[in-house]
């Protein structure tokens, strides 16, 4: 793999009062950010232009297509570029920008990896919020035979970009919430490297979230259909690595 050039790639749709936080954070940490506009209505667009007049990379699509698209047109875009890798961050100012250095300093020996946040709550989580992950959680953890993805759902993950581009050339994963978990699905089944790291997460009491309760529900449960018929069909080989990855000692 080529010398490590990193970048933030931040998948945006109307996030005007957290998205020049966020930018700031990730440019105090040393990293040119990759900012998607998802089509944002006028205030965020008017926000992501200041910050592209101040350095940051900007990319806009014509319409609001949903978070995987965005994630997909920015690894595009970020190869393009010349990144070896895309540390995804959301544009709500959620995550502790202080737990990012650790997914970096990944990158010095395991660059292949795709290394996967998964979220240390406080106080402010809301309860449906938490328990409601733990379906998507079960249903990871059948369609891989694995526990090596501990959540599937945080928006925190540096992704080595080339790779990840050649696995969606096969397999889109979806245009909107069911991208973060397909993904990692389908890095595992192709026998991908995977790390995981926390990543401290709060919820602020006036938080904007784009998850459409019904639409995205629905789309989360026949992706799960599908990828369950998907490790059918790589039951066997997904059984052979279980089963290579078992220490003999504790094999029956």
């Amino acid at each position: 793999m080529a010398e490590p050039r990193p970048c933030a790639l931040v998948p945006v749709y109307d996030h005007p009062a957290t998205i020049g936080s966020v930018c700031a954070e990730l440019g105090a940490l040393g990293l040119p950010v990759v900012l998607v506009d998802d089509g944002s209505h006028a205030e965020c667009a008017a926000e992501l232009d200041r910050l592209a007049a101040h350095g940051h990379h900007l990319l806009r699509l014509d319409s609001n297509r949903g978070k995987g698209a965005a994630v997909r047109a920015g690894l595009a875009e970020a190869q393009r570029l010349g990144y070896t890798h895309a540390l995804q961050v959301d544009a709500d100012g959620q995550h502790a920008s202080e737990d990012l250095p650790g997914f970096l300093a990944e990158l010095d020996g395991t660059p292949e990896a795709l290394v996967v946040g998964y979220p240390r709550y406080d106080a402010s989580v809301p309860r449906a919020r938490l328990y409601g992950r733990y379906a998507t959680h079960v249903w990871v953890w059948i369609n891989t035979l694995s526990g090596e993805i501990r959540d599937s759902m945080c928006g925190v993950r540096l992704y080595p970009v080339e790779s990840l581009n050649r696995l969606l050339a096969r397999h889109s994963c979806g245009d909107r919430m069911t991208f973060d978990t397909e993904i990692l699905v389908r890095w595992h089944w192709a026998g991908g490297t995977l790390r995981n790291l926390p990543v401290r997460v709060y919820y602020p009491r006036d938080g904007v979230s784009h998850f459409a309760l019904w639409r995205d529900n629905r789309q989360i449960s026949a992706m799960h259909a599908r990828l369950f018929c998907g490790m059918l069909l790589r039951l066997p080989r997904l059984l052979a690595r279980r089963w290579r990855r078992t220490p003999v000692e504790a094999r029956p």
